[in-house]
């Protein structure tokens, strides 16, 4: 292997870690978390997982496997981690169009477009396991299923997404400037 192999992939493997371990502490330290039963919203848990999907798939789902697994060690319940394990969905999809399509994230509207299909995926996700964790018995029905469901999870997930979405952007568009890092595998 080349040494500029060598330096891209310790990078590579330093910032997923970094990723993942900031994944993995979101959930556990976050002070401004709201759990509405199988909703909840924890800010910045988008955060490490989109940035991640600006980089590649395999870091993207590494992170949202990190992601998991501190929702897990959190104490959440088992549907709000199932709900963190569909973020491997979204976000390995969303880092193979942007590695198709690497200007996508450059102009505002396009950026925009993005996050909105990149949610909407994200919340179809989540709304398909809760509801089939719910029909197996796994998770009980709330009072207001339905409501819970499309309004809370679904479209709850699709605003809280794009708003974490627009966080991960600009923390790493900063990055990429401040720290002259090539942090980003796509244009910013």
């Amino acid at each position: 292997m080349q040494r500029n192999e060598v330096k891209k992939t310790t990078q590579n493997l330093t910032i997923t870690g970094l990723l993942t371990a900031i994944g993995i502490f979101i959930p556990m330290i976050m002070p401004f978390k709201v759990v509405i039963g199988p909703a909840s919203f924890t800010l910045g848990s988008h955060v490490p997982v989109d940035m991640a999907m600006f980089r590649k798939p395999s870091t993207a789902a590494i992170v949202a496997i990190g992601t998991t697994i501190g929702f897990l060690i959190a104490g959440f319940p088992i549907v709000i981690v199932a709900r963190a394990l569909t973020h491997l969905i979204f976000a390995t999809i969303g880092a193979y169009y942007l590695q198709k399509f690497p200007k996508t994230l450059v102009k505002t509207a396009s950026r925009t477009i993005f996050s909105l299909w990149v949610n909407i995926l994200h919340g179809l996700g989540e709304v398909a396991i809760v509801y089939i964790l719910t029909a197996t018995g796994v998770s009980a029905p709330s009072d207001g299923f339905l409501y819970t469901l499309i309004v809370l999870i679904g479209i709850g997930t699709l605003v809280h997404g794009m708003v974490d979405f627009e966080i991960s952007y600009q923390i790493t568009k900063a990055i990429e400037k401040r720290a002259h890092l090539n942090f980003a595998q796509v244009e910013l």
